[in-house]
């Protein structure tokens, strides 16, 4: 096992990542408040990690909450199966609420004990590998609109991050590459040597070798972290974070939530990013068909839908939470590794790449 830390002073939290870490009896109690859990999880996690948890907190009474799997329950009308079944079991202040699954299942749980009797704990012990490298780590939480993701939520730390790479192995090949659509970012926006072992360890990825599966899972938390410490709220640098997300969000609500995984829109996403950052004079195309290269040997799409037309594409990315005082704000590249935030993106070089990024079928 190895730990990482989340700094943010009296909310500082661990990150443990390493192998067998479920059948841990300590690992996960140890940051458990009070004398409650609630383990939130959804139908394709439960039958397969459930019971573990639930035995190694077996003496903190423990309640489920089993959710609806899928990108499409993230909704508030779901999220209140949590709060009925924290009542019904009569759950206080005092209760820790244990997210265990995805990015769907630790936004959501996280959600819900950010407001449920105006905050309690929680623990994230995510399950795939876009969690384990991304959405677990920093506190965001939230669950979607039919206008706009993630447009509902709050900041909401967790107490500890528990990551078992052994529960890879049960992760379907296709939320395998998503994942790594996150893992690919990091090294777009601010460690190029990390690009460049991407590109040499995708394989090894792909084939779900151990090893280097859990070398990434490090390697971007450590990123993800630092970003968080320096800039939890997102006033500043952690907004680099959402390369891609912009389009990526676009997509995934003009598609219909759960129709694209959220680590294929923001693939996709990424490559639009660098499309445009290529016409505003920033990357070479050598950069860009290098980034696609990438995007395209971890199996992921590199074209948005033809069913989103270029107008609606704006409107859809209009109403983006980063969206300030109606204008667009977008993650590009001045260069691979260095991010930067733009507000007053050209419209032409916008519209250009909304219209040359689509797939032709």
């Amino acid at each position: 096992m190895q730990e990482l830390q989340v700094e943010l002073g009296a909310r500082s939290y661990p990150i443990y990542v390493g192998p067998g870490l479920l059948g841990q009896v300590d690992l996960v109690n140890r940051h458990v408040s009070g004398s409650r859990v609630a383990i939130v999880t959804n139908e394709t996690i439960a039958p397969l990690y459930l019971a573990q948890l639930k035995a190694q907190l077996a003496r903190f009474r423990p309640i489920e909450v089993v959710l609806p799997d899928g990108e499409q329950y993230k909704t508030l009308k779901v999220l209140d199966h949590i709060f009925t079944a924290l009542l019904e079991a009569h759950c206080d202040r005092r209760t820790t609420v244990i997210a265990l699954g995805g990015g769907v299942v630790g936004d959501m749980a996280g959600f819900a004990a950010a407001v449920y009797q105006r905050g309690i704990s929680f623990i994230q012990v995510p399950t795939t590998l876009l969690s384990q490298v991304d959405s677990s780590v920093g506190g965001k939480t939230g669950v979607n609109h039919l206008l706009g993701k993630n447009m509902i939520g709050a900041f909401h730390q967790p107490r500890a991050v528990v990551i078992d790479t052994d529960t890879l192995a049960t992760l379907p090949d296709r939320e395998l590459s998503a994942g790594l659509a996150e893992v690919i970012k990091y090294g777009l926006i601010r460690d190029p040597e990390y690009l460049l072992w991407l590109e040499r360890n995708t394989d090894r990825l792909l084939a779900r070798d151990s090893a280097t599966l859990t070398e990434a899972i490090i390697r971007s938390c450590r990123h993800k972290a630092e970003v968080v410490a320096a800039d939890e709220t997102e006033t500043g640098q952690r907004a680099l974070l959402n390369l891609g997300h912009t389009f990526g969000h676009a997509i995934e609500t003009g598609m219909g939530y759960g129709a694209w995984l959220h680590g294929e829109a923001v693939a996709v996403g990424m490559v639009m990013a660098a499309d445009l950052s290529h016409r505003l004079g920033w990357l070479s195309g050598h950069d860009v068909a290098r980034i696609e290269a990438l995007v395209r040997r971890a199996r992921l799409p590199v074209r948005a839908p033809s069913a989103i037309s270029p107008a609606r594409f704006l409107e859809l990315m209009s109403v983006d939470k980063k969206a300030i005082n109606g204008h667009i704000r977008l993650i590009l590249l001045k260069a691979i590794g260095q991010a930067v935030i733009v507000d007053d993106c050209p419209s032409a070089a916008l519209e250009a790449t909304l219209t040359a990024m689509r797939d032709p079928v």
